[in-house]
C-alpha cells in the first residue's frame, strides 16, 4: 500500500502537476521569445530541449527513487568516490610467522 501515490488532478500526482506545469511555462515562454530571432523550427527544438528536464523530474523513477536522487547517486558513485577499492588487511600474525621461519 505504501507504493500507491495519491492523485491530485487529471490522474497525476502533485509532483507531476508541478513539474509538467513548470516545464510548460518555461517551454512556451522560450518558444514565443525565441521564435522571432531563430525561426519556428529552431525555437521548437529549443523549447523541447528546455522541457525535457521537467518531464524527467515528473515521470522518471527507478527503484522508487525520483530522478534527482537517482542522478545524485549516479554522480556520487561514478565521479566523486573512487571506483576500485583494493582489499588490504593488516595481519598482526605475519610478524610471528616470519619469526618462526627464521628460527628465532
Amino acid at each position: 500500500m505504501s507504493k500507491i501515490k495519491t492523485k491530485t488532478a487529471f490522474g497525476m500526482t502533485t509532483r507531476q502537476l508541478v513539474c509538467f506545469g513548470g516545464a510548460a511555462v518555461i517551454g512556451i515562454l522560450a518558444y514565443f521569445i525565441l521564435r522571432p530571432f531563430t525561426g519556428n523550427s529552431a525555437a521548437l527544438f529549443l523549447m523541447i530541449a528546455l522541457m525535457i528536464p521537467g518531464f524527467l523530474f515528473a515521470l522518471y523513477e527507478r527503484d522508487g527513487l525520483p530522478f534527482e536522487k537517482v542522478a545524485h547517486n549516479f554522480i556520487r558513485a561514478r565521479f566523486l568516490y573512487p571506483g576500485v577499492r583494493p582489499y588490504k588487511t593488516q595481519n598482526i600474525y605475519s610478524y610471528l610467522s616470519n619469526q618462526n621461519k627464521t628460527g628465532n
